[in-house]
């Protein structure tokens, strides 16, 4: 991404992040039970489907990585996968500290072990540790290693999902797709998450951007000093 695109891509998602902060604070009504705390919804939710589309793309990657290991495109596809683990991570964190903050108030708690709590905290551990794998595992193992600890981890995400269906918990039930299929949700509500949910798509996807490059270029500077390291023991074996 050139320097002038990437610029404008900034400004077009701090713009769409300003206009949905006004949906959020100003233009979207107040909920009528829990009042202004209800906001925090306009970003709890946004932050977790986007760190559900970063995992997707993680798994995606991983098992690119793993049938193609031994092409170069491998590095690339690896380069993509701990990138995304690494954004979904962050996005998923703010959906666990929006949800506390949002709890608090409303339930009078900051946490209950209820299935859909439980499940997206083990979620996090999951994508936590693969990151951690990376960090701490031998080179050569590492992307494979990694790569096979996502696919399984990514099982987490439906389950994250569909936990306020199968189960009973305390997390409230589905407000946009019910039983139904009908929004439980004042139409000026549903276009602040909506615009949200883009802003927060979009600003995603640049910092995800940003990192893979980042990510190439760690891995082209270490193919390079591997290089040059070879080529310095070839010369002082002569």
């Amino acid at each position: 991404m050139k320097r002038a695109t990437f610029t404008l891509s900034a400004i077009g998602v701090a713009i769409l992040l300003s206009f949905g902060l006004r949906e959020a604070l100003q233009v979207a009504p107040t909920e009528a039970t829990m009042g202004n705390i209800q906001r925090i919804f306009y970003y709890h939710v946004p932050s977790y489907a986007t760190a559900f589309a970063m995992f997707a793309l993680n798994l995606v990657a991983s098992v690119f990585y793993l049938v193609r290991r031994h092409t170069p495109s491998a590095m690339a596809a690896d380069a993509l996968a701990v990138s995304a683990a690494e954004i979904g991570v962050i996005f998923c964190s703010v959906g666990l500290m929006t949800g506390m903050l949002w709890a608090k108030p409303v339930w009078g708690i900051w946490w209950t072990w209820d299935a859909r709590l439980t499940s997206t905290f083990v979620l996090w551990l999951i994508y936590v540790s693969y990151l951690m794998l990376r960090r701490l595992s031998v080179a050569g193992q590492a992307p494979t290693l990694a790569a096979a600890l996502a696919i399984f981890g990514f099982v987490d995400v439906p389950i994250v999902y569909m936990s306020i269906r199968w189960w009973r918990t305390q997390h409230p039930q589905p407000v946009i797709f019910g039983e139904q299929g009908s929004s439980g949700l004042d139409p000026s509500m549903v276009a602040a998450l909506v615009i949200n949910l883009v802003a927060f798509l979009c600003y995603g996807a640049l910092v995800f951007w940003v990192r893979y490059k980042l990510e190439r270029a760690r891995q082209e500077l270490h193919e390079a000093q591997a290089l040059h390291d070879i080529q310095l023991a070839r010369a002082e074996a002569r």
